[in-house]
């Protein structure tokens, strides 16, 4: 879901503190396969595109299979949520998180999987999002992209198919936009201008292809090099499946794991038209793969950066468009000679009454624009918050577990905050704020066991 690409990033030193004992819990240890992806290839054969003898891709729509029952979960939070709760200072917030370490873990709609649970797995596969269930995510979001036969999938960008998979290592490297370049001597020349789109291959070939962790190495010499680039503080311990999905597949795999669904319309990195396929086609054919699986518009919330896409939706699709979700940062929300300062409306590119006034109902910008600190270090509502919540917006925010260790205060994610982030523990104290004083309705999350945590001992659903 977001803009900014945290993927290869330093790794800042752990300090080294004795573990303090935390109160037994009991809780269902559940990442194995609680759940499976029962549907045949016929069964979710639906908003297919075909392509025409003159390369004009027209939309087909076939009917989803429907009332497809969910399936029991057995849900976990794991060990992260209290090395978290451990890292707090002493505060009357710790010793509220420390008391709930008994609580049954449970599905809430306050944790948003942010592409599933990427701090470990490997971004928009199938085990990223079953593990974003069993930690009580109760959304699931799909970034989408399209293919060159007009199947929607789902990655975090039309052009990142050379970062997050194995495509490189495949023969389908020879159809990508910049394809890697190998010289007489067996070196690679080119690794910082690699580009492999899904708009470069059919989705038949985008299902050959393995989820990888999100990364490149952009100095490396050999192909091997350029991917084996994970930041240190993820891992590739859970990289061996790596399945992809496209937007079918993941609507159904939702819907047995009784997920509500936030697909993000990415920005086309091909010109449009494509083939004879409009931005518009590619704006209703999202809506219309949901409403051809039965989803009711209140279970989805759809995304874009792109304010016009949200127009589109509120006027075309009023019952869908009603909880789109306007995503914001300074990439696309900055006045036109300014630089973006959350506590300044003169920087903002719109202001939040007029985002309101296009029919606009839910905002989603980016942790930092939310949270800033007072005088005294203390973290509290952005100007930017104030009048979110005074023009009537509802507000979710992305994306916490995304960056590593936080004993230097963090990076883009934590912009303004100076030195209320200064270890992991912190970021526990990021959320109350964000939950409490700023009033977020959920917060999209790579490690959505935190969130859910939280929200579980907090009763917020």
């Amino acid at each position: 879901m977001t803009m900014l690409d945290n993927s290869v990033a330093t790794l800042n030193q752990l300090k080294k503190t004795p573990f303090k004992t935390i109160k037994t819990v009991s809780i269902a240890i559940a990442l194995g396969a609680t759940c499976t992806l029962s549907m045949a290839a016929d069964d979710i054969r639906n908003t297919t595109l075909t392509q025409t003898s003159n390369q004009t891709i027209k939309p087909s729509l076939k009917q989803l299979p429907k009332n497809l029952p969910a399936t029991p979960q057995a849900y976990t939070y794991g060990v992260r949520p209290f090395y978290l709760i451990n890292d707090m200072d002493e505060s009357p917030l710790k010793e509220e998180l420390l008391a709930c370490s008994a609580q049954t873990p449970s599905k809430t709609n306050f944790s948003i999987a942010h592409r599933g649970a990427p701090l470990q797995l490997p971004e928009h596969t199938y085990d990223s999002y079953v593990a974003s269930a069993q930690m009580g995510a109760g959304i699931l979001e799909c970034d989408v992209a399209f293919t060159n036969d007009g199947e929607l999938v789902c990655r975090h960008a039309q052009d990142d198919l050379h970062t997050t998979t194995n495509i490189l290592a495949t023969p389908l490297a020879k159809q990508c936009t910049v394809p890697p370049i190998i010289d007489a001597n067996g070196v690679l020349t080119n690794a910082d201008s690699i580009e492999c789109r899904t708009s470069d291959i059919s989705a038949n070939q985008f299902k050959t292809l393995t989820g990888k962790m999100d990364a490149a190495n952009k100095k490396a010499t050999s192909i091997d090099e350029y991917m084996n680039a994970t930041a240190p503080w993820r891992t590739d311990l859970y990289s061996q499946n790596g399945k992809v999905l496209t937007l079918k597949e993941h609507i159904a795999l939702a819907r047995q794991l009784g997920m509500k669904h936030t697909p993000e319309l990415k920005a086309p990195a091909v010109t449009m038209p494509f083939n004879g396929y409009r931005l518009d086609d590619y704006r209703q054919q999202l809506i219309e793969t949901y409403k051809a699986a039965g989803v009711p518009a209140n279970d989805v919330f759809a995304q874009s950066f792109n304010i016009e896409d949200l127009d589109y939706w509120i006027k075309n699709e009023p019952a869908y468009g009603a909880n789109a979700v306007y995503l914001i940062d300074d990439s696309n929300e900055t006045a036109k000679n300014k630089t973006f300062d959350k506590d300044d409306a003169t920087t903002w590119k719109h202001s939040l009454a007029e985002i309101k006034a296009r029919g606009i109902n839910i905002i989603a910008p980016a942790l930092w624009l939310l949270v800033t600190t007072d005088d005294n270090g203390k973290m509290i509502p952005s100007a930017y918050a104030k009048q979110a919540k005074a023009n009537d917006l509802k507000i979710i925010t992305w994306s916490i577990e995304r960056s590593g260790p936080l004993t230097d205060g963090g990076d883009w994610y934590y912009s303004g905050l100076g030195e209320a982030i200064n270890n992991d523990g912190d970021m526990m104290n990021y959320i109350d704020v964000l939950a409490q004083d700023v009033g977020v309705q959920g917060i999209f999350s790579d490690w959505p066991a935190t969130v859910s945590y939280y929200a579980n001992c907090k009763g917020l659903k």
